[in-house]
């Protein structure tokens, strides 16, 4: 019998073994590789607990008054301190004070030293000793492993330790990377731990890959798969993870998916029991990888205790010396780790380290502590904590202690919690909800800085979300510097390390979470995490302030409502991208009123909160028209504003004459009962050519504080909600991301939690506005986009050519036609469009045969098909109010032609060409190359899809023309009755009718399933209660930004918008679309120029662009100098190879690439990734006449005399903390003297450049951008959006350098501007002055769009006149304004009486504004016009100027 029991426990033991390399792939692989960054779930065990594991701590001083509690916390702290062992004490001063100052700003490279983790035994006394390398993540082990190594060197009689280790940003350095080589050549044993940095990653295997088989063991714990496959210990290894597919591991993989957090504890638990398991298999393989997963729970482990086992027991059982001189002796047996349970609650003054349950915690905290602590456990609020463990197991945890005694000292109760896996959602419903089922806590405080469920490479951000909102509190991420020194991170102009920006602010945004405020760091000798004293308040005075509006009564809460006014003194009150901004605030009124909220006697109708706010529509911004809420004393404004001293470096002393009476300062807006509406000063820069010429932006003018003071500590608002896309606040100077206590967007905002309504399709300035002032966004819809339509002429083509259709062949009535054609199309300035539209004097269509005449028709149609097909929004959104059933359709028709393979969905006009035998691209492609056959059936297309899209949207829509429920197809009877006799469906039929008889009802279908899904999307409305969500301190569902035409996941709106994880991009779709946009692109300019390629393009990139098309700009810019986009093993894209020439097909085209402002904050990686590209080919050794980037480099090498890699810099923007060329402020406000100023302003803000071997700063660079862009023959912009088009923003032309680069060229010539258009399906390259002039045509000269924006009255004309304003831009920047424009803007506008009244009753200042414009392009040389035009421009100047002064 026990033979038998031996021989069956040997078969349940060698099928464990079967398993075993499975279940180590799966368990560092598939869970903790989700992690990479983080410390990883298994890394959170750690051993029993002894009162060594408790760290000495003092609370860190608050700035403000120290109340009761405050000071009972601060006794039981210090009581606490004396009783716990640990050396540490609390870091109670600003680290960063008396900081050193780093050249450059550095910021990516850790100013710390190796030598610092460098332990060399004193006395070796005859021992052999045992060299270890280790290359970690966090600085968090270097103090355990330091005293593991000291610890053995006195105490062991078996060997000696020398010991070194690297924190993996230090291999950047090459005298570091050196010294690291050099190390590892010489050691034992090499260790990793957390490796997931690409290119690090690939360092670190270029080194110990050749050095393996020397080395007496390789341990490397979760990193990337080719770093973990030099795993070594014995006969142990990793060589084949990741390279094959396992039964076993893909099971696993599934439950997890499907179990969540309780298969992560499940998986840990078997951890803890394989290596008991693995003793008793019988071979040395075994054996060794016992050895590793014991190894492994021993770093887990994290304390010198634990470090200590995993060296002497690797020390004697593998290195050759030690284990030779121990041939004799007995082996020292290690210590079993004994681990702490997996997750639970953990307080640092607690008599037990953790706490299992929620239950017994607050036995203890409720019964004991608070009283102690002066808490009241019925009324304070509750703040729960997320921690991450490894800080607990390595006794590093005083940044958590530092938060929690801040916490309670303001008299909160806290709930910390930890997790052992990646999978936090399992701790948050097991702790942060009471016996009830109710939730317990107030606020959330994420303290690990990544996402919640899953880690920075594989996330479940839906699961994350669904837990967070089933909570249903405010959820901050707040973020610890990681690869930065606090020094570094102060002396840095960027802020906070890309790659933590990418893994621990991106990531986090997308679960909702909200603040990611710097609150703790490493301190560079120990590697110690230390708290930041004054962020570690702020971040405790947001939380309580959160807490606050969940918990107060709403009838007794202050909300301030912010609007803005820009351009300033302009009639601009109220401005907001698309959005009828009074009727807005007019709906939440009604909103807070009805739930509760005191509004006093504000009124019900927009025109009298408009009143109230302006006290005169009309009024100037300067004048004391406006209505002044608040005067505030400068005595006052000194008291309040802590910082007021430091802006008197650019303004002076308060007041100053901004937003000033001269004695005071002055605070714009009219409050009704708790509610304030306030308009946020400007500026204050605008109109001051000098200040607009500064290479870095001004901080604030006293206005501006004195307005954020008076909302904070005046008017006492619980929290602001900022009014529409967008303010000044969060593009005031300061780091990108990761603000400090000096930068202006966090000084301003200081406590007060912001709501900001933000436009659906803005995403990156959301983004911008979410991370630098802290602001939680709310979505809303811009006006659906609907079909430019024809007018006038434009209309009268449409219908010639529909005669000429029926009569072509008709040698009599045909050429006539045609001549009418050809006659009004030069009457509608269409010869600008049409190379070859016959001349109008000497063309008589009778000499011509039908193929010519065929043609001609054929391009005229093309042309006026792409003007009426044009897609705009008419008219401003009102917040709470869903679009009609019509608008419905506009916005379903776009989004119902466009293919998304990834969901396996064909557009309706694929599926349609396919039933006539046609393929949509070939259609698209005659359309535009004016074959007049291809321009009909794409005609009939069109409006086939658009037939099928309002049959379906009928059966849903009610007697008011709209839509309240989606009904499907079978909710109907007859519907359901119809289907068992074989109809039809009604949008089949629809198409059918239209002329399609053999389209394919399976192929249709599912396109119409998704847009019915996408319906439901559309005219959902949660835009007003999710204003109140945040408002009444819940917590707000997240959702992407974008178009949402592209991606109908931007809808429904009035969530949380985030944009996307930067690592994805650009993504596989978007190179493909990319390559065939520059194919088009390469192709037009051989065309126009022999067959020759351009040398250099100019580029313009955007961060909204790139976050809707994924990318689609930026692998345009690396297509064109031929290198291609890598992912890594995990899916993250952050390499690029060179494409063969041979390959290629073509020369590499020179790029100059001009980063917005928004793209350099949220894609730094990326610009990382284009100046490694560009370099890469400006290093290639390829003829200079197939390699222009390696050609110009050179030439400007030597010109510079600097280095070719330095010279092939090309990817430029401003300076960290500053935006735009301010050539658009200049324009709007008309502050510049002639277009030198404005070139000047372009070349010296817009001249930082980036460079991939000094990633820490952005470094002035103005000789090297201007001898890069004097090589451009093209300059480029991409637009991508049906909402914002070229007239739409002044961003386009701010950063448009055409004439700066023809005042560069030696030759003077103006460069080729082109313009890619991919807002349809059917993407197109036209020239600048094309896109102009489509622009005018659909917009500003389109009744359909002017009369739209006049019927909301004074935001109309506002909005009419910003695109003439912007139109005039591109005359001053690039000189592509046809004269008709102006002369056709001035007949509608200016020459028609009666909309000239119009204009002038519904907003005298922009209508004054539209004539000072018209003024300015004429006195500019833009416009040529009669003497009699500019007579009655200046007589009607002076007319309005009277109305305004109320003469």
């Amino acid at each position: 019998r026990r033979l038998w029991c031996e021989r069956a426990l040997r078969r349940c033991v060698r099928y464990l073994y079967l398993q075993l390399t499975t279940l180590l792939r799966f368990i560092n692989y598939h869970i903790i590789t989700n992690n990479p960054h983080s410390t990883p779930s298994l890394h959170h065990i750690i051993i029993k607990r002894t009162n060594s594991w408790q760290t000495r701590t003092s609370f860190v001083n608050s700035p403000r008054t120290i109340q009761k509690s405050a000071l009972q916390t601060a006794a039981l702290y210090n009581k606490a301190a004396v009783q716990r062992t640990s050396p540490l004490s609390m870091v109670v001063t600003d680290p960063t004070k008396n900081a050193p100052t780093l050249g450059g700003g550095g910021g990516m490279f850790t100013a710390s030293n190796a030598e610092n983790r460098r332990v060399v035994p004193e006395d070796v006394r005859g021992r052999p000793t045992m060299k270890i390398v280790y290359v970690v993540l966090e600085s968090q082990y270097q103090s355990s492993m330091t005293a593991a190594a000291k610890r053995i060197n006195a105490g062991s009689d078996n060997m000696a330790v020398e010991c070194v280790g690297y924190l993996l940003e230090e291999l950047r350095n090459e005298d570091a990377f050196e010294q690291f080589k050099k190390d590892v050549s010489e050691a034992n044993v090499f260790i990793g731990s957390l490796i997931f940095v690409q290119e690090l990653a690939e360092k670190v295997s270029e080194v110990v890959t050749p050095l393996r088989d020397q080395l007496d063991a390789v341990l490397v714990f979760p990193s990337m798969p080719e770093v973990m496959r030099l795993n070594k210990v014995g006969s142990f290894t990793m060589k084949n993870l990741g390279q094959s597919k396992s039964v076993v591991a893909d099971f696993m993989k599934k439950k997890k998916q499907e179990d969540g957090s309780s298969f992560e504890e499940g998986m840990l638990k078997l951890l803890r029991t394989l290596p008991k398991v693995l003793k008793f298999l019988p071979s040395d393989k075994a054996a060794d990888a016992r050895t590793f997963m014991m190894s492994f729970q021993y770093w887990l482990g994290g304390s010198p205790e634990n470090l200590e086992s995993l060296l002497l027991m690797v020390g004697q059982d593998y290195v050759g010396p030690i284990k030779e001189s121990m041939k004799d002796k007995e082996k020292v047996v290690m210590q079993e780790p004994v681990l702490l349970p997996d997750k639970a609650i953990w307080h640092p003054v607690a008599p037990d380290i953790v706490f299992e349950t929620n239950e017994k915690y607050f036995q203890w905290y409720n019964n004991e502590f608070c009283p102690d602590a002066g808490i009241d456990p019925k009324t304070a609020p509750t703040v729960g904590i997320i921690l991450q463990k490894s800080h607990i197991n390595t006794k590093d945890d005083t940044h958590y202690v530092s938060l929690i005694s801040e916490l309670e000292s303001r008299g909160a109760r806290v709930v910390p919690i930890y997790s052992g896996g990646l999978d936090f959602s399992g701790p948050v419903e097991d702790y942060f909800y009471g016996t009830n089922g109710k939730p317990i806590v107030d606020t959330i405080i994420n303290l690990t800085g990544f996402a919640l469920v899953g880690g920075p490479a594989s996330q479940d951000h839906k699961k994350a979300a669904s837990v967070l909102k089933k909570l249903n509190v405010p959820y901050m991420c707040a973020v610890p510097l990681v690869f930065q020194s606090f020094e570094e991170w102060q002396a840095s102009e960027l802020g906070l390390h890309p790659i933590q920006v990418a893994l621990q602010v991106s990531l986090p945004e997308i679960d909702g979470a909200i603040e990611p405020i710097i609150y703790a760091g490493r301190e560079g000798a120990t590697g110690r995490s230390v708290p930041l004293a004054d962020r570690v308040n702020l971040l405790a005075d947001r939380a309580m302030k959160w807490s606050n509006l969940r918990t107060k009564k709403n009838e007794e809460k202050k909300i301030a409502i912010t609007i803005f006014s820009f351009p300033p003194d302009k009639g601009n009150v109220g401005t907001a991208a698309y959005l009828d901004v009074f009727d807005s605030i007019k709906a939440v009124l009604k909103q807070l009123k009805k739930e509760g909220y005191n509004i006093g006697d504000a009124p019900d109708d927009k025109e009298a909160i408009m009143e109230s706010v302006l006290n005169d529509p009309e009024a100037r911004i300067s004048s004391p028209e406006l209505n002044v809420a608040y005067r505030m004393s400068t005595d006052e404004y000194y008291e309040l504003t802590p910082y007021a001293k430091d802006l008197e470096e650019n303004w002076g002393p308060a007041p100053g004459n901004l937003n000033s009476d001269g004695q005071n300062l002055v605070v714009y807006g009219k409050q009704f009962g708790n509610v304030f509406i306030g308009v946020q000063p400007s500026f204050g820069y605008e109109g001051d050519p000098m200040r607009l010429l500064f290479a870095k932006s001004a901080s604030p003018h006293h206005g501006f504080a004195a307005y954020y003071t008076y909302l904070e500590k005046v008017f006492n608002a619980d929290a602001v909600l900022h009014f529409g896309t967008h303010g000044s606040l969060e593009f005031m100077p300061g780091k990108q991301v990761g603000m400090s206590g000096t930068c202006y967007p966090d000084r301003l905002i200081n406590s007060l939690p912001s709501a900001y309504l933000y436009a659906a399709n803005n995403p990156s300035e959301a983004t911008i506005a979410k991370r630098r002032s802290y602001s939680a966004t709310v979505s809303y819809l811009t006006p659906p986009a609907e079909n430019a339509g024809l007018y006038k002429g434009l209309k009268e083509l449409k219908e010639l050519i529909s005669s000429y259709q029926g009569l072509r062949e008709n040698e009599a009535r045909g050429p006539a036609i045609i001549n009418s054609i050809v006659s009004t199309a030069w009457t509608c300035n269409l010869d600008k469009d049409i190379a070859d539209l016959p001349n109008l004097e000497t063309f008589d269509a009778k000499t011509v045969d039908l193929e010519r005449r065929d043609d001609i028709a054929g391009k005229v149609y093309s042309q006026i098909m792409q003007i009426e097909s044009r897609l705009l929004p008419c008219g401003l959104h009102t917040v709470g109010v869903p679009p009609s059933a019509e608008e419905a359709i506009a916005t379903l028709v776009n989004i119902a032609q466009l293919d998304r393979p990834e969901d396996n969905i064909e557009g309706i006009p694929r599926v349609i060409a396919a039933s006539v035998g046609r393929e949509i691209n070939e259609v698209y492609r005659g359309n535009n190359q004016g074959v007049l056959t291809d321009v009909e059936l794409n005609e009939k297309i069109v409006m086939a899809s658009r037939a099928a899209v309002r049959a379906l949207v009928n059966q849903s829509t009610d007697s008011n023309g709209r839509v309240k429920e989606v009904k499907n197809f079978f909710d109907d009877v007859g519907g359901f009755f119809g289907s068992l006799v074989g109809a039809k469906k009604p949008w089949t039929q629809a198409i059918i009718d239209a002329g399609f008889p053999n389209v394919s009802e399976e192929r249709l279908a599912p396109v119409f399933a998704y847009l019915e899904f996408c319906l439901k999307q559309v005219v959902a409305n949660n835009e007003l209660p999710g204003i109140m969500e945040l408002l009444n301190g819940q917590f707000l569902m997240p959702a992407p930004g974008g178009d949402p035409i592209r991606n109908p996941d931007v809808l429904p709106t009035g969530r949380n918008m985030h944009a996307l994880d930067p690592s994805s991009i650009p993504t596989t779709a978007a190179v493909e679309v990319s390559e065939d946009v520059v194919r088009k692109l390469l192709e037009k300019l051989a065309d126009e120029n022999d067959g020759a390629y351009p040398e250099s393009i100019a580029f313009t990139l955007w961060g909204t662009d790139n976050i809707k098309t994924y990318g689609e700009s930026l692998a345009q810019v690396l297509a064109l100098v031929g290198v291609r986009p890598v992912a890594d093993s995990l899916g993250r894209v952050n390499k690029v190879e060179l494409i063969p020439l041979e390959k290629l097909g073509r020369p590499r085209i020179d790029v100059v690439v001009s980063c917005s402002g928004v793209f350099r904050d949220l894609f730094i990686n990326q610009m990382n990734l284009m100046d490694r590209g560009i370099k890469m080919a400006a290093e290639a050794d390829e003829p200079l006449d197939q390699n222009f980037v390696r050609k110009h480099a050179i030439e400007q090498a030597a010109e510079l005399n600097v280095s070719v890699r330095e010279a092939a810099c090309r990817v430029f923007s401003n300076s960290a903390g500053s935006y735009s060329a301010n050539v658009g402020l200049a324009i709007e406000n008309g502050g510049w003297e002639d277009e030198s100023q404005l070139q000047e302003q372009f070349l010296t803000r817009k001249g930082f450049a980036f460079n991939a071997d000094k990633p820490g700063m952005m470094e002035q660079q103005a000789d090297l951008f201007k001898a890069a862009l004097k090589t451009v023959d093209v300059t480029f912009q991409n637009l991508d959006s049906s909402e914002i088009s070229i007239t739409d923003v002044s961003h386009y032309y701010d950063s448009d350098p055409t004439k700066v680069v023809q005042g560069l060229r030696d030759d003077k010539r103006k460069p080729m501007s082109l313009m890619a258009d991919t807002t349809t399906a059917n993407a197109q390259v036209r020239t600048l002055s094309e896109t102009v002039r489509l622009d005018a045509r659909t917009k500003l000269l389109n009744p359909k769009f002017y009369e739209g924006m006049l019927s909301t009255g004074y935001e109309g004309v506002r909005e009419i006149q910003k695109r003439l304003r912007n139109t005039m831009g591109w005359s001053a920047t690039a000189g592509e304004v046809d004269n008709f424009v102006f002369e056709d803007a001035n007949d509608v506008f200016i020459n028609d009486p009666e909309m000239q009244q119009r204009l002038l009753d519904t907003n005298p200042n922009a209508f004054r504004d539209m004539v000072t414009t018209f003024l300015e392009a004429n006195g500019r040389g833009y416009w040529e016009t009669s003497e009699e035009n500019i007579e009655r421009l200046q007589e009607l100047y002076a007319e309005v100027e009277d109305r305004i002064e109320g003469v």
